[in-house]
């Protein structure tokens, strides 16, 4: 008999915990749509003109809402995990980037570290 609730409670813990990491996802676009400009501290990117601004306001921005906002529009199983593909891939190139680039830096580490860990999770059955 506690062992169903447990379950549940597991469940329900990495349901949330996936909410949250897809909310993040929406946040991450928000602000790089919002504030290009201030990406730069975190990310490194630089937009020295208008062309700039609008990559990265169309590809961090609308990418990461729209990655988002697909999660909560079609709620299925297969969106979660199509997210958390989607930061795999990311964490893996970004690991292999910080070496080809000699890019080790805190930021670098601290975005791989989220990548993977919402990749997994996102991953995770709920």
């Amino acid at each position: 008999m506690g062992r169903p609730y447990h379950q549940h409670r597991r469940n329900m813990i990495i349901k949330v915990l996936q909410i949250i990491a897809v909310i993040a996802t929406i946040l991450t676009g928000l602000v790089s749509l919002v504030n290009p400009r201030g990406v730069e501290g975190f990310t490194g990117l630089t937009a020295p003109g208008a062309r700039g601004i609008t990559e990265i306001r169309s590809i961090l921005g609308g990418v990461f809402i729209g990655l988002g906002i697909a999660v909560f529009l079609l709620g299925t199983r297969e969106t979660y995990q199509m997210l958390g593909i989607t930061y795999l891939a990311i964490g893996v190139v970004r690991l292999v980037s910080i070496f080809l680039d000699k890019s080790s830096v805190q930021s670098n580490w601290i975005s791989f570290a989220v990548e993977i860990i919402f990749g997994i999770l996102l991953l995770l059955p709920a």
